[in-house]
């Protein structure tokens, strides 16, 4: 089947909006949803707006809304999940996260969901930086943090073709979602790199696909502070656990044997050569060569060992999508 001539609306999709102080927004993002989107559910979690009352009264004229409320904030995530096992329980076939800020607005996500209606992948994500002229409207602090983060998400979760990680406009084949572990995934802005990291872990496909955000009068409930306070111990403590049991619970390949002989190596020489220049700096006396060249060559030797595991673990990218083939059409 080809694409340009793929009737989307003869499938099952659902988008899954999660909804926080978008009373401005929300409404032109509902408005600009495709017709062929068969289920859109909206959550509001805890809104101290008029988000509800505005969907409320949208979904009256929409039978495809379905609302469901948070008694408690929970995070984008938490809104996620709840949003997930709504649609899962609805017989859907491919799930689609909408932004209710309406950075998504008047975007055709076609290019997300053609591959996964034809089993070319598990997961799509939006990248906004393949489009340069779209670029231009992202502010420049947003572009340095982005592209940051972004190679710090790469090495946590394994998706090292993935170039803008961070992005959260995606879309999920069912197979993939049903087989993660949702409880596991993050309830706070982690998670969509939360998501990745489990996607990881049962060899997801992901795909990339051009996508121009639009930043207009929307206000980031992210705080930049929090982000750099919260993310790093996450992301450390994503990559040590995608390590152990990607290559050590699952597997045990030469990337193993690499990474056990080059990081005590790598910690063994600079503890030991940090040691000794200080021992005789204070004595005053040069150090012995053998001395010298003791930490140099357990550096060397660890930084050569860990960069042989680094590219193993570049080519250990899932490829083979987890789904099964191209989705069936719907009766009707």
């Amino acid at each position: 089947m080809k694409k340009n001539t793929l009737n989307l609306s003869l499938y099952k999709i659902t988008a899954v909006i999660p909804a926080y102080k978008v009373e401005k927004q929300i409404a032109e993002t509902l408005a600009r949803i495709p017709d062929y989107i068969s289920e859109i559910i909206v959550v509001d979690d805890c809104s101290p707006d008029n988000t509800s009352e505005i969907v409320e009264e949208i979904k009256a004229k929409d039978s495809r809304i379905t609302l469901i409320k948070h008694s408690k904030n929970q995070g984008v995530g938490g809104a996620m999940l709840s949003g997930f096992k709504e649609a899962l329980k609805g017989g859907t076939q491919v799930i689609i996260k909408v932004d209710g800020d309406g950075q998504m607005s008047g975007y055709d996500p076609r290019p997300l969901l053609i591959p996964l209606i034809l089993g070319q992948a598990d997961y799509v994500k939006g990248n906004r930086f393949r489009d340069f002229d779209a670029l231009k409207s992202m502010p420049l602090i947003r572009q340095i943090g982005n592209m940051g983060l972004g190679f710090l998400v790469k090495t946590a979760t394994g998706y090292w073709d993935c170039f803008d990680p961070t992005n959260g406009f995606f879309a999920i084949r069912r197979e993939a979602l049903e087989m993660l572990p949702l409880e596991k995934v993050h309830k706070s802005y982690f998670f969509e790199t939360s998501m990745l990291g489990e996607l990881y872990l049962i060899d997801a496909v992901i795909f990339d696909v051009p996508y121009p955000a639009i930043y207009g009068e929307e206000e980031s409930n992210l705080s930049v502070g929090k982000t750099l306070w919260e993310f790093p111990p996450k992301l450390t403590y994503l990559f040590f656990r995608r390590i152990l049991i990607k290559n050590f619970l699952f597997n045990f390949n030469m990337g193993s044997i690499y990474f056990l002989a080059g990081a005590p190596m790598l910690i063994f020489g600079l503890i030991f050569g940090v040691v000794k220049w200080i021992k005789y700096f204070n004595l005053g006396v040069p150090a012995p060569t053998g001395t010298i060249m003791i930490p140099v060559m357990l550096v060397m030797l660890g930084v050569q060992f860990l960069l042989a595991a680094v590219n193993i673990d570049m080519q250990s990218v899932p490829q083979k999508p987890i789904s099964d083939g191209e989705l069936d059409a719907l009766d009707g």
